[in-house]
């Protein structure tokens, strides 16, 4: 969190994965295939693999995008996988994080305004909203897929700032990865690096929110 001197926060942004949401893209494909097959899907050590087009994905590329160009260097068969997750992606979406949804009640209930900020498609966007309805005490949310912008990027900032209407100086933001936390800071915002639901009260309580 940023040193300033707090005053009483009215808006906070939220990230989604991580932060509200438990997000775990093995699941879609357990069960489907091999362990193995699995693991080597999702191998960090792969430059060109999941989490790479991952990012894409968030950054707007379609999945038919995706798959073509996974394919050209991957070959069909391990295209098929990435297809089968893109199928059942939505089960990636294994419940909310403990005790968030309680604070989110217990925040609007305050009278604190709620807005999300994630680098994530419309697609899951729209999926976890369906599964998780607390997430429609979220006032707007804008998506990086849709934006063509992600975070730590100062403009996907800029525009959720524009959009929601905010006071910077006003506006608390958690994300679990420290340089997204940061980025929200050098535009004025109280910016939370999240952990757990009770360390992001226990923040919120300290800028003077009351929950």
């Amino acid at each position: 969190m940023d040193g300033r001197t707090p005053g009483r926060v009215t808006d906070v942004i939220f990230d989604y994965c991580d932060v509200l949401l438990d997000w775990n893209p093995r699941l879609p494909l357990e069960g489907q295939y091999p362990p193995g097959v699995v693991d080597m899907f999702f191998d960090d050590a792969d430059d060109r693999g999941f989490r790479h087009y991952d990012r894409l994905s968030d950054s707007g590329w379609s999945e038919e995008r995706i798959l073509a160009d996974y394919e050209e260097g991957h070959g069909p068969a391990v295209a098929w996988v990435f297809r089968i997750y893109f199928e059942r992606q939505r089960l990636a979406l294994a419940g909310m994080q403990p005790g968030m949804e309680a604070l989110l009640r217990d925040l609007d209930a305050a009278g604190v305004r709620l807005w999300g900020l994630t680098n994530f498609t419309t697609k899951y966007v729209d999926a976890a909203h369906e599964l998780f309805p607390a997430l429609d005490l979220l006032r707007d949310t804008v998506v990086s897929s849709q934006e063509g912008v992600l975070k730590p990027d100062p403009e996907i900032y800029r525009r959720a700032i524009a959009r929601f209407g905010v006071d910077p100086a006003a506006t608390a933001f958690l994300d679990d990865k420290p340089a997204n936390a940061e980025a929200a800071c050098a535009l004025g915002m109280h910016g939370i690096r999240f952990e757990d639901a009770a360390q992001a009260r226990a923040a919120l309580r300290a800028l003077g929110a009351a929950v």
